[in-house]
Formats: C-alpha cells, sequence, structure tokens
C-alpha cells in the first residue's frame, strides 16, 4: 500500500513539472505580479482614452509593486510593447534595424529581441499620458532623484487633486532638500484649501497663506469668495452661503438680466422686434402701419402690438408685468463655496494680500524709480562738468552719449567675447569720446567762453553734424550691445517685486562715477585747478594755473564720462544716431534742478526726475509722452520757487 502512495506521489510530482515546462516554453518563467496586473487591464490598455484608462491607471499605481513606478514612467513615454503573439507586455527599446530589444518588468531581466512586426506599440494620447503623470506623482514625490521630486511638485502645483493631498503630506517629514521641502509644504497648504474636507484645517491654511504674495496663492482663494446669482421664489433658504441680496437695476443686477431669471413671458429685444417686424411685412404694411413709419419707435411699438394681438408674434410683458415678475422673486449672490467661515477666512486673507500687494507695487516704483534716476545721473554727471562747472551750454552732450554706445558696438564686433568686450569698451569709449571733447572744445567752445547763446547754437550744429555722421557710418537700423549672460536675468524678490540685472549694474557703475568724480574734484590738482578755473580764472592764471588748458582738460573729461555712460545705456536701450537726443533734456534738467555746479544736487536731481518720471507714469502708464511733458511742466514750476535748484552754489561762484 505504501508502495502505490509513492508511485502515486512520484507521478503527479513528475506530471506537475512537465507542465511547469511546458509553461515556461509558452510564456518565460511564469507571469510576474506586475504582468498579472497589466493582464487583467489589458484591454483598456491597449484601446486607451482619458474616458476609460482611469481603471487601468489605479490598478497599477494602487498595487502597491515597487515595479509599478517603472511600469507607469515607460508607459507614459510610450515605451511599452505588447508581444503580439500571447499579448504580454514589455518595456522595449530598438537595439537595431528594426530589431528591438525586450526588458521584463517584474525582473528587469533582459528577455530576447524581436521584429518590429511581432510587437504593437501601446501609444496614449496626450490625456491619458497626462493622468499617468498626475498618478506617478506620488511616486516621485519619495524619488532618490531630486530632479524627479522637483517635477513632481511643479506637476502638482499646475494640477492636482484630493487624492494627491496624503502622499504629499507623507513626503514632506522625510524630504531632505530645504527648498523642496519649503516648496512641498507651500504646496500641501494650498492643496489644504482647495480638498481638505476639514474646516479647520482649512482656514487655518489660508491664514498661513495670508502672507504669500504670490500670484497662484490668489488664484487659489479668488474661487472661494466667487459668487453666482440665483433667484428664489420662496426666498434664500437657510442652508446656502449667502454673499448678499441684491436689487435689480443696480450695477451687481440691471433689471433685464434679472427679468431674464424669472418665469415672466420673454422680453423682445429691439433687434427680435425688427425682424419681426420685417417677416411680417405685408403690401407695405405691418400691423397696419406703413413701412415707412416703422423709423417713429412708437409705431413700431404699436406695429408690434398689433402683431401681438393677432396672435402672429408673441407678446411684450408690459412694465407692470416686468415688476411684478421682478417683486415675486428674490435675487441674491451665493458663494460657490458652502462654508461661511470659509469663504469670511479666504476674503480677510485677500484683503491682507491687496495690502501688501500694494505695498510692495510702491516700492517696486521705487526701485524703478531708482534704477531710472541712475540712468538719468550717468547721462547726467558728464554734463554737470561741462555745463555745471564750466558753464558751457554743450547741445552736443547727447552725441557723446552716442559716440560711446557705438564705440561699444564696434568693440563687439571684433571681441566676441560679450563680457570681455564691454571691459574692453568703457576705457575706450571714454579715450574715443575724451579726443572728441578735447577737439570740439579747441576748435569750438574756447572761442565762446562766457557767450552762452552762441554757444548753445554752435553745439546744437555740432549735434546734428555728429548723428548725419553716425547716420552715414552706422545707418538708420537700430545697433544691438548685447550684455553678457550674468546681465541678463533680474533679481526676484516676489511676485511683485523685481529689478534686472542691468539696472542693478547700472546702479553700481553710477555709484563708482559719482565716486570717481568726487576723488577727481576734491583729490587731484586737476580737480583743484578746475575749481579755481571755475571760480576766479584771472586770480588762477596769476597763480601759474594755464586756464585754457584746464578748461580743454575738464570739457574733455565731461565728455569722456558721457561716453562711458553711452556704453552702460546702450546697453539698456536700442543703439541709434538719436540715442543722445533721448537724454539730453533729461540731463539738462537733472543738473538744473539739483544745483548748477554740485554734484550731489545733481544726484538729488537725478532721483527726483527718475521719481516724479516713475509716479506719472503709474498713474498714466500707456502715455509716456504725457509724462514727460507733466515732469517738464512740474520742473518749470519747481524752478519759479528754487531757481538755484535744490542744492545751490554760494559764496563767490554763486554770484557768477
Amino acid at each position: 500500500m505504501l508502495k502505490r502512495v509513492l508511485v502515486i506521489v512520484l507521478a503527479a510530482i513528475c506530471l506537475g513539472a512537465v507542465a511547469q515546462a511546458q509553461t515556461d516554453d509558452a510564456g518565460g518563467a511564469g507571469l510576474g505580479a506586475i504582468q498579472v496586473i497589466l493582464q487583467d487591464q489589458a484591454e483598456i490598455i491597449v484601446e486607451s482614452s482619458r474616458q476609460t484608462i482611469a481603471p487601468a491607471i489605479d490598478a497599477v499605481a494602487d498595487s502597491g509593486l515597487p515595479q509599478a513606478q517603472r511600469v507607469m514612467e515607460v508607459w507614459q513615454a510610450r515605451d511599452m510593447y505588447r508581444r503580439i503573439s500571447d499579448g504580454l507586455f514589455f518595456a522595449a527599446e530598438e537595439t537595431g534595424d528594426d530589431v528591438w530589444t525586450l526588458t521584463d518588468f517584474d525582473t528587469g531581466a533582459n528577455v530576447g529581441e524581436l521584429s518590429g512586426d511581432a510587437l504593437e506599440q501601446i501609444k496614449p494620447n496626450s490625456g491619458v499620458r497626462s493622468l499617468i503623470g498626475t498618478a506617478l506623482v506620488r511616486f516621485q514625490l519619495n524619488d532618490p532623484d531630486p530632479a524627479k521630486r522637483e517635477d513632481a511638485i511643479s506637476s502638482l502645483e499646475r494640477r492636482a487633486n484630493a487624492d494627491l493631498l496624503d502622499p504629499l503630506r507623507a513626503s514632506i517629514e522625510g524630504e531632505p532638500d530645504a527648498s523642496l521641502k519649503a516648496r512641498k509644504i507651500r504646496t500641501e497648504r494650498m492643496l489644504t484649501v482647495a480638498y481638505e474636507p476639514d474646516e479647520a484645517a482649512r482656514i487655518a491654511a489660508i491664514e498661513e497663506l495670508s502672507g504669500d504674495l504670490g500670484v497662484d496663492v490668489r488664484a487659489a482663494l479668488n474661487p472661494l469668495v466667487a459668487t453666482t446669482i440665483r433667484a428664489y421664489p420662496d426666498g434664500v433658504p437657510d442652508d446656502v452661503n449667502l454673499a448678499a441680496i441684491l436689487t435689480p437695476g443696480t450695477d451687481a443686477l440691471s433689471r433685464a438680466e434679472a427679468y431674464e431669471m424669472t418665469d415672466g413671458p420673454a422680453l423682445v429685444s429691439d433687434a427680435d422686434l425688427m425682424n419681426a417686424l420685417q417677416a411680417n411685412i405685408d403690401d407695405g404694411m405691418v400691423g397696419g402701419v406703413p413701412v415707412a413709419a416703422l423709423s417713429d419707435p412708437g409705431r413700431r411699438a404699436a406695429a408690434y402690438g398689433a402683431l401681438a394681438d393677432a396672435g402672429v408674434v408673441a407678446p411684450r410683458p408690459t412694465e407692470a408685468q416686468v415688476q411684478a415678475a421682478l417683486d415675486a422673486v428674490t435675487f441674491a449672490a451665493i458663494y460657490s463655496d458652502p462654508s461661511p467661515a470659509v469663504t469670511q477666512a479666504a476674503e480677510a486673507a485677500l484683503a491682507k494680500i491687496a495690502t501688501n500687494v500694494g505695498l510692495n507695487q510702491v516700492f517696486d516704483l521705487g526701485l524703478d524709480a531708482l534704477s531710472l534716476g541712475s540712468i538719468y545721473f550717468l547721462a547726467a554727471i558728464g554734463l554737470a562738468i561741462t555745463f555745471g562747472v564750466m558753464g558751457v551750454i554743450n547741445m552736443a552732450h547727447g552725441e557723446f552719449i552716442m559716440m560711446g554706445a557705438y564705440t561699444g558696438f564696434v568693440v563687439q564686433q571684433v571681441v566676441p567675447n560679450h563680457t570681455l568686450s564691454i571691459v574692453l569698451a568703457i576705457p575706450l569709449a571714454f579715450a574715443v569720446t575724451f579726443a572728441a571733447g578735447v577737439a570740439l572744445e579747441r576748435l569750438v567752445i574756447r572761442w565762446l567762453y562766457n557767450r552762452p547763446l552762441e554757444t548753445l547754437l554752435a553745439t546744437f550744429g555740432v549735434s546734428i553734424a555728429l548723428q548725419q555722421l553716425a547716420k552715414n557710418i552706422f545707418g538708420t537700423q537700430a545697433r544691438p550691445l548685447t550684455s553678457p549672460d550674468w546681465l541678463g536675468g533680474a533679481v526676484v524678490i516676489n511676485d511683485v517685486v523685481s529689478i534686472s540685472t542691468i539696472r542693478i549694474a547700472i546702479f553700481v557703475l553710477a555709484l563708482i562715477f559719482l565716486a570717481v568724480f568726487l576723488f577727481i574734484m576734491k583729490r587731484t590738482r586737476l580737480g583743484l585747478e578746475t575749481r579755481a578755473v571755475t571760480q576766479n580764472p584771472g586770480m588762477a592764471g596769476a597763480m601759474g594755473i594755464n586756464p585754457g588748458r584746464v578748461n580743454m582738460l575738464t570739457f574733455g573729461l565731461g565728455s569722456g564720462i558721457a561716453g562711458i555712460a553711452g556704453v552702460a545705456i546702450g546697453l539698456y536701450a536700442q543703439v541709434t544716431s538719436e540715442i543722445g537726443q533721448a537724454y539730453i533734456v533729461q540731463s539738462f534738467m537733472t543738473v538744473v534742478v539739483g544745483g548748477v555746479g554740485n554734484i550731489w544736487g545733481t544726484l538729488l536731481g537725478a532721483g527726483m526726475i527718475g521719481a516724479l518720471h516713475k509716479g506719472i507714469e503709474w498713474f498714466n502708464p500707456s502715455n509716456t509722452l504725457a509724462a514727460q511733458t507733466y515732469m517738464i511742466i512740474f520742473i518749470i514750476i519747481f524752478i519759479q520757487f528754487r531757481p538755484r535748484g535744490i542744492i545751490a552754489l554760494k559764496g563767490r561762484a554763486a554770484g557768477d
């Protein structure tokens, strides 16, 4: 008996081994856990659409298997293939001419090669891929690769759903990267506002976000306070979140809009009335009214009334009917969110955010004014020497700015490295415009000292000649002066306040030139001689100072600084032959308003004019010409009260 049992057991084992071998021959080493799920969802996966694919995605994502993330990534990338012979799914990669290497999802092992004819590619459309990407987020939030975690957070910031809130919360505690953790916490607060069922948790999240100026925060809070207008024949129910009771005929609700929400007879618009009259013209008459008389609104109404009495058209409701219909209904604005506490918290948060946004807009406007003022100061610092110190009205000052900008352009044609080209352009622009200034002073200005009108006319002619010369050499097309890459970004403080790096660089350059100018005027022999010649040229000459040489060098210095300013301005504005004309008026205003002959006054004048310009633009942003006009009017009035500027000269120089 025992022998028979052993024989039967051995026979069963042998039969099982044979069956297993046959299974191995047919499908590999048997179906793994993830492959079983894919086979169960095979029909949905192959015939996928955004409307039907959700069960298959959920089956893979909720499986808890470590291979699930790999399957979904391959699926989303369209690298999933189905072997036609047995219907199994694999990751496939083309490794030769129509030769595809298959990788098993469960084991990650290479299971052979097949031609493309033996495979069917799974091609999810963009909608399906989007759903897969959303499901992938829960895996990627804890991925060892920081780039994938960042992509997951970005995906949540763009679109999310309530199912991802818990996985996001679970991933926060173990996040090693501080910046990614902060983003996760912020995103979790946003999703809590949108999807958390607990009212207290939503309110707490709203209060935390009330100090955030992000546009996405306002976008998340605005739907909570959005309202819809509804009509209630029996009064407003107690279970709705009431925002306000509305009266028809106000800005919030017109009478026509309110009446459309009632059960009264439909209103007939003027267009519908005319169409009805035209459709019922009979032998030159409509409702007993001649067609020629229909230009009178009263006759049109009478004709339509006759058609309505005859049953041809629908009757128009009378004013009494309209009022009765409106009186029978209560109109109310109802919050979209059903919780009064949540909407109250959202309104308080939005009000706080609006206040903070306003304050930051003022700060941003101040930064813009400071930036514009630094540009004006750069353009005017050379003029502060030639006009403020020497008293020469040089209308060609803007063309020295132009020459500096074109010098930078020429250098960039020779030196392609933008950083190096700017470094070389600054001293070269100074040299070129210094030489041009010396030439102008020796040939023209030296003969016209103490004759301001003749100086103005002569330098104005030089200005026109230099502009035409620039057009002949460089043409009328704007020439780009490209800034280095490290000046191409911006410093972003928040979603409201930001300032471009190039503007910061110009501001720093203006401070540098302020320091250089003060050093030259206070600590060098040229500065001492310039001040001596300016105050009393006769006495300076008697002390052995050559006034002509000092005037020449001083004028050249002012012109050279204008050339450097041209390089800086060229990085910010288009370089044309008229680039200097855009700043000449503001330069003169800066020097005059600040106080002629005082560098600190020039600095204050530039700041005041920049702030005034930006302030006027803020009130009227669509009209920059109006801003310039109002600014000039203001300065004319200002000079009436402060004819010597903000900081007036004292002593002998003030009387010259």
